[in-house]
């Protein structure tokens, strides 16, 4: 190798360790998830015009799903979502629920499913969707250890994104890990959930989130409860519910019984 090729080659391998160094300044267009302990370990919160992981177990597929549409919900925002899942998906899992992703607060009416027959077409069509730039962010969602989705189909997904800024969230049920150009990479399980108020019997949706893979910074686990009507993650909630519910005819009254409860 001649001198020419050394130079360049230390050239490129400075960007990449400049590119990839960690820092604490937080870094500019970020899209803050809402916990804070997650958002600082991201330099700001998830990377636009990116490739992001999220792997789950078999049994855990309903809690990634879960994720995954709250990550979508905080990156795409007003624009429309991209949703696409292998057929196998479908059988394992049954279909998305609209009302159920309408509770986590996102709005059905701006997500468009396809349903893919295979791994190869929905590499295809995913990576369709995101040569669109009026599209938010698209889902890629695939059932086992797909040989398919590998290294160069990854860096194909990640260029496609950083053309048209739309960022690419692919989901992994049943699958292990291999080397990709993913941004961050999750592995999320279902975490009990607090106990609901007098009017809904469910509590907020929680998640033990571990990041095992962030490209600009250190990794780290944490619970993060998904806020429905702010639509956005945050630290689990201490307190979900009052101790007592003041009657409306008589309000002091409840007040001054729960404070001496307390006291007592």
């Amino acid at each position: 190798m001649n001198g020419a090729r050394m130079g360049t080659l230390a050239s490129l391998r400075g960007s990449i360790a400049r590119i990839e160094a960690p820092s604490d300044a937080t870094m500019p267009n970020r899209i803050a998830l809402g916990h804070a302990g997650a958002d600082a370990m991201l330099r700001g919160g998830l990377a636009p015009a990116a490739l992001h992981e999220v792997f789950a177990a078999g049994h855990q597929s309903g809690a990634a799903t879960g994720f995954i549409a709250g990550l979508a919900g905080r990156i795409s925002a007003r624009k429309p979502l991209v949703w696409v899942r292998q057929d196998f998906s479908d059988r394992e899992n049954g279909a998305l629920s609209m009302s159920g992703l309408a509770e986590l607060g996102l709005d059905p009416r701006l997500l468009v499913t396809v349903r893919a027959a295979d791994v190869d077409s929905g590499l295809r069509t995913a990576a369709d969707a995101l040569a669109c730039d009026a599209l938010g962010a698209v889902v890629l969602e695939i059932w086992g250890q797909a040989r398919q989705l590998d290294l160069v189909a990854s860096r194909k997904l990640t260029l496609a994104a950083q053309a048209s800024g739309v960022t690419a969230l692919v989901l992994r049920i049943a699958a292990t890990a291999i080397p990709s150009t993913a941004e961050t990479r999750w592995i999320v399980r279902a975490a009990h959930s607090p106990p609901g108020h007098a009017a809904s019997v469910w509590g907020a949706p929680r998640f033990e989130a571990e990041l095992v893979r962030n490209r600009h910074g250190p990794v780290g686990r944490w619970i993060m409860e998904w806020k429905c009507d702010e639509c956005q993650f945050s630290e689990p909630s201490a307190h979900p519910q009052p101790v007592a519910a003041a009657p409306a005819n008589r309000p002091h009254q409840a007040q001054a019984r729960a404070g001496h409860r307390l006291a007592s």
